[in-house]
């Protein structure tokens, strides 16, 4: 009786973490804002995010761009996308604000499958706002 009834407390607990798994968001809607008061158009220029509706891309994020002199070109440049979280967990990505476009592709950690597409927008000062869509599936 009592390997019975640790056999269903068993199948019950893997029925309960597949269904929260299944439920988790792994693409969507991606709404973020950004402060660039460190954005100086010299090496090391960069960003941080000051709101984000996903868990992955919190708040403090470090957005830093590896050719910042080609930002405000067609050409673009190609960003790292780091959060403030210890671990390897960063995104891989490449921005054109005369394009108003930021594409990211792959990275380490939690980011390995990650894929967006956000259209970029000034808002005022050194506020911009992201807003696009984001999947972690290794199929898209």
């Amino acid at each position: 009786m009592r390997s019975r009834v640790l056999v269903t407390l068993l199948a019950a607990a893997v029925l309960l973490l597949a269904t929260a798994t299944a439920s988790a968001a792994r693409s969507g809607d991606l709404h973020a804002t950004k402060n660039c008061e460190g954005f100086t158009g010299n090496p090391g220029s960069y960003c941080l995010i000051t709101s984000s509706n996903l868990r992955q891309i919190e708040v403090g994020s470090k957005i830093t761009y590896l050719q910042p002199p080609l930002l405000f070109t067609a050409t673009g440049s190609d960003v790292v996308l780091d959060p403030p979280r210890p671990g390897n967990n960063v995104a891989f990505g490449h921005c054109s604000l005369a394009l108003g476009l930021c594409t990211f592709s792959g990275g380490t950690g939690e980011f390995t499958h990650f894929q967006a597409s956000i259209v970029v927008s000034h808002l005022s000062g050194r506020d911009w706002a992201w807003d696009g869509t984001y999947s972690f599936s290794p199929e898209d």
